[in-house]
């Protein structure tokens, strides 16, 4: 039986997590997991606390803390945010355990000792006030791909390019402000150039149609240019020890070492269950998934799978389906400048809202383009489409079957042509929700969803059994006992967008049995008889005085 590992990016633990974090990666990898699960799929959900890497000790300056309380500060609010969104992680491990040390050390010796590394002494930028190598954040400077001039030593956040600090234009110091010197120092690389052909053939090849348009453009501009040794050390105080000799003060650079953060974590979730882990990172007939952000494309599509290939006990990934950035009231999204929507301070404002945010941003996901979140449309999509058309189907079924019947589905009698038809559209959308997850289109396989209860809405409207009670009952209880179907299914066929209210729908309908994907319409799910329980409202509207506090905090005069 074929099988899945899934992983979802490592959020990085120097601060918490904001609403493009959950849009671009947690929400769709959860959504995606979920829905392998309720199919049966043999599945491991993998992601962690990604803890080293220069960030983290400028974050340790900046409180004057250390890096240890700056992890464990974050990971608990993170892993407090995911725990509350219902995103389902079979496994949530942190790369500062044990068990990730041993296995990325491991990892590192197994490639050095085959020779797959290059060693090279090369200048590097050295502060002479801070009397430190500037690797990564600890310097910034003119990208010299797109003269934007604040960027990092490994990264470029405008245009997204990969850099090595000595490729920035005018280099500054982030410790001390001043320009940096070069001085020499000894590291070991990987030669990605030597992979080029092996990338080349694995995804711009293979992968061609089935891969999302924007991580192939983006690897496939990266061959284009051309791959160059990429270090994976670096001269630090803070993270895992480069494990051999004549490497005192040098460390795993952050990007070598969190990807391997999957690998670790999944052990840490085998020895928990009695697992073999291996059969889920090496097995031929494991897919391996990575939901990540477009930043992150090169990391996962060229330098990661690299780093497999050149262990080469491991399956590579199946697909790597990045979303693009989710804007703010069209602006950026940026940390350092507060403009976020905090995933704590959402569950303090929004308490028992998880799912609204959850529809919301599915229903805007940046899957091929970037997206923007605003408030009002955040305010429309929960009035207008929760609360008035999920929420509004839900409680007619439900008010009526126990006002007419005392709670009791009815049993239903003759069944027109319409009803047939009703029932055959309802599964001809969960077969549509199967195919477009399958395909990572989770902005459609969500509208599919909703689409249930519109038909739902519809078919009470034009069936109208309230009219039809007093001159024929029987009628009456067919349309009833095809509405509470179409309520059981939705309640099922929810659960990967909205797991809260599934579970609070299912509540509601007294049913306590789990059924899976298949197994779902297969008429009838709520047998005639059963018994439900009293309407209890699934969603609220959400005031105006509610989005206005909002914009006040991000400073923005809106009524």
């Amino acid at each position: 039986m074929k099988r899945y590992t899934v992983t979802a990016a490592l959020p990085y633990t120097n601060g918490p997590i904001h609403i493009g974090h959950l849009s671009g990666v947690y929400i769709p990898a959860d959504i995606y997991t979920r829905y392998l699960r309720l199919s049966g799929k043999d599945v491991v959900f993998i992601c962690g606390s990604d803890e080293h890497g220069v960030a983290i000790s400028i974050k340790a300056s900046n409180e004057k803390t250390t890096p240890k309380n700056i992890i464990d500060k974050y990971d608990k609010m993170i892993r407090q945010s995911f725990e509350s969104f219902g995103i389902s992680f079979d496994n949530y491990s942190r790369t500062s355990r044990e068990i990730h040390y041993d296995t990325a050390s491991e990892f590192f010796k197994k490639l050095n000792s085959n020779k797959k590394f290059v060693e090279m002494t090369t200048n590097q930028l050295f502060d002479e006030t801070a009397n430190k190598f500037l690797a990564d954040r600890f310097v910034t400077g003119t990208c010299p791909v797109c003269s934007f001039k604040d960027a990092y030593g490994d990264q470029c956040e405008k245009c997204g390019s990969s850099l090595n600090a000595t490729d920035l234009i005018n280099p500054k110091s982030t410790l001390s402000g001043i320009k940096p010197i070069l001085k020499k120092t000894k590291h070991w690389f990987l030669p990605l150039d030597k992979y080029e052909k092996f990338i080349k053939n694995w995804i711009l090849d293979k992968h061609k149609d089935d891969w999302k348009a924007n991580v192939y453009g983006q690897v496939k501009s990266w061959i284009e240019i051309g791959l160059k040794p990429r270090a994976v050390t670096r001269d630090l105080d803070w993270g895992i020890p480069v494990p051999i000799k004549e490497s005192e003060g040098k460390v795993l650079y952050v990007w070598f070492d969190a990807p391997i953060g999957y690998i670790s974590s999944t052990k840490e979730w085998a020895a928990k269950n009695k697992k073999d882990w291996e059969v889920y990172w090496k097995d031929e007939e494991t897919e391996l998934v990575h939901f990540i952000g477009k930043d992150n494309i090169v990391f996962h599509c060229i330098i990661f799978p690299s780093m497999l290939q050149a262990h080469g006990e491991f399956v590579l990934p199946k697909n790597v389906p990045a979303n693009e950035f989710l804007n703010l009231e069209g602006e950026k999204i940026s940390t350092s400048k507060n403009w976020a929507v905090w995933i704590h301070e959402y569950l303090q404002d929004f308490p028992n809202k998880e799912d609204v945010l959850r529809y919301v941003l599915t229903s805007n996901m940046p899957e091929t383009k970037d997206s923007d979140f605003t408030w009002r449309d955040f305010q429309a999509k929960n009035n207008n489409e929760l609360v008035a058309i999920y929420g509004n189907f839900v409680n007619r079924v439900i008010v009526l079957i126990n006002k007419y019947y005392l709670g009791e589905i009815p049993t239903p009698s003759f069944y027109t042509n319409e009803d047939k038809e009703i029932l055959s559209s309802v599964k001809v959308i969960k077969d549509n929700i199967s195919s477009a997850i399958e395909k990572f289109r989770f902005r459609e396989s969500n509208s599919e969803m909703m689409n249930i209860a519109r038909i739902g809405n519809k078919y009470l409207a034009d069936s109208e059994p309230w009219k039809q009670i007093k001159d024929n009952p029987d009628r009456t209880k067919t349309i009833l006992f095809i509405s509470i179907q179409i309520v059981s299914a939705l309640a099922y066929l929810s659960e990967p967008f909205l797991p809260f209210t599934s579970l609070k729908l299912k509540g509601i309908l007294g049913v306590e049995k789990q059924l899976g994907w298949k197994e779902i319409l297969n008429f009838n799910i709520i047998e005639s008889g059963h018994k439900i329980n009293k309407s209890s409202l699934l969603f609220e509207k959400i005031e105006d005085n509610e989005i206005i506090n909002q914009y006040k905090k991000m400073n923005i005069n809106k009524k």
